[in-house]
């Protein structure tokens, strides 16, 4: 779905990322407020460089007036969500549905039945509300990942 999905009432579209959008998608990852405290570790330094988005199948939602509202990156093999991040301006607008629904066309498209999502631990009752299931624990890694964290399956169909 390299088209523009659009959700018409909101005005919001979902596009797949270029490399100029790198700089904005890393603003996004570091100005999560759902990596505060505790989780700001995972997050401190982090960068979508310009490599990764034309890497791997990155796709952004934008608003009417341009504005990046949340993005996410799906690896194919294995098929696992990456990275998923809605602005904190634009949490309960219904962008992480619309941008988990595009996910899943796009990885039904390329063959794939299911996707693995590793959650930030605070964002897994949204992947249960759009339909993923929990499948067990993945440990935590410190220093980078101090908290285990839930892991899901997405199926496509």
């Amino acid at each position: 779905m390299n088209a523009r999905v659009t959700d018409g009432d909101r005005g919001v579209s979902v596009r797949r990322a270029t490399a100029r959008d790198a700089k904005r998608l890393t603003h996004l990852v570091r100005t999560s407020s759902a990596y505060e405290g505790p989780y700001a570790p995972m997050i401190a330094g982090y960068r979508v460089g310009q490599d990764y988005i034309e890497t791997h199948e990155v796709y952004v939602a934008v608003g009417r007036d341009g504005r990046v509202l949340g993005f996410y990156a799906l690896i194919l093999n294995p098929p696992e969500l990456d990275l998923m991040f809605v602005a904190d301006s634009a949490q309960g607008l219904g962008v992480g549905r619309l941008l988990m629904a595009h996910m899943k066309h796009e990885a039904r498209a390329a063959g794939l039945g299911s996707v693995r999502i590793v959650s930030h631990p605070p964002a897994e009752g949204f992947y249960l509300s759009v339909g993923a299931r929990r499948t067990g624990t993945v440990a935590a890694r410190p220093p980078a990942v101090m908290w285990d964290r839930p892991e899901l399956e997405l199926t496509t169909g």
